[in-house]
């Protein structure tokens, strides 16, 4: 499975932000698209961090209520692991384990063209077990 057969089921919408957006607006963001993380985009579209639902925990762990009013840019990812469409789920999971992160943004070309979490591959396998597994069971009866 590829991360190019992920984003077509799924989609290529990616939320972004912008640097000097504040934590609470990207809160916001986050729960009312009920999503875990964003891109944050700087002013030519170039991909600066990813922000996260981990990323707002450990701000607020360290600075407290005051967190919420601080711009994005102090508290996003910097380092960013992106991917390819050419991709495989499984080097996108082997990627997210040994990184410690859910969200992997899709680059081609130097253009965002999506991004993938940890649950979208999760929601695609088993789509794909359940295609195989009534495939099996139809192939069975029919050859009963």
């Amino acid at each position: 499975m590829s991360v190019a057969s992920i984003l077509k089921h799924k989609g290529t919408r990616v939320e972004t932000v912008q640097p000097a957006a504040t934590v609470r607006q990207v809160c916001d963001v986050l729960a009312t698209r009920k999503i875990g993380a964003a891109i944050v985009k700087g002013p030519a579209g170039q991909i600066l961090g990813v922000v996260s639902e981990r990323d707002i925990v450990q701000a607020i762990c360290r600075h407290g209520e005051r967190a919420l009013s601080l711009q994005v840019e102090a508290i996003m990812t910097c380092d960013v692991a992106t991917c390819r469409m050419s991709d495989t789920a499984q080097d996108l999971m082997s990627m997210m384990t040994e990184g410690r992160f859910r969200h992997v943004p899709v680059v081609e070309g130097g253009q965002l063209m999506g991004i993938v979490s940890i649950g979208d591959i999760v929601k695609r396998r088993m789509e794909d077990s359940e295609l195989e597994r009534t495939s099996m069971r139809a192939y069975i009866a029919q050859a009963g």
